[in-house]
């Protein structure tokens, strides 16, 4: 397996990847906003995330373009009313389970096919990473917009609880 074989999976599997992602999402009682929604409206949510997955292989880590994608994601989940545990949580089993279809899908009883999924599990796991990071960010990020712009809370109160460096202010505008 290598990276064309990847990058082609994760652009036309995305489904079959969120729909297994779906059913993790379902044996988890904690994550009861997720679970508020349909099969299908949960597997709408979560394919986009494997082409951006695919590029990030295809091109090489690039935090700009991970990080814009994922502090949109946690700014609409935050405005979907998701809580920020839960959308860690989901972004967790998101890579739990492009894992998992690595592992049925391209591990044999083959030493070179398991070393190729060791090589593609640590890049994998390195999107992810960098994914549940930025996820956050943009989640708080949206939080303090709303408080500030929505419920007129003085800009001074919010940035002595809100201390964080936002990525979307200054670098996302140049990506898009």
């Amino acid at each position: 397996m290598n990276d064309c074989v990847l990058i082609e999976t994760f652009n036309f599997k995305a489904e079959a990847i969120a729909r297994r992602w779906k059913n993790f999402i379902r044996k988890e009682s904690q994550l009861k906003h997720y679970n508020r929604l349909s099969d299908e409206q949960l597997c709408e949510l979560n394919a986009p995330l494997y082409p951006q997955l695919a590029r990030s292989i295809e091109r090489g880590i690039d935090r700009k373009h991970i990080g814009a994608y994922f502090v949109g994601m946690g700014k609409d989940r935050m405005r979907m009313g998701f809580p920020v545990s839960e959308v860690v949580f989901a972004c967790s089993l998101s890579q739990k389970a492009v894992v998992d279809y690595i592992s049925f899908e391209f591990v044999h009883d083959n030493p070179l096919a398991l070393y190729q999924a060791f090589s593609a599990i640590e890049k994998v796991n390195e999107f992810f990473f960098l994914g549940c990071f930025y996820v956050i960010k943009g989640f708080l990020e949206q939080t303090y917009e709303s408080m500030n712009n929505n419920h007129k809370i003085p800009e001074e109160l919010l940035k002595t609880y809100f201390k964080d460096d936002f990525f979307f202010k200054k670098d996302v505008e140049s990506i898009t």
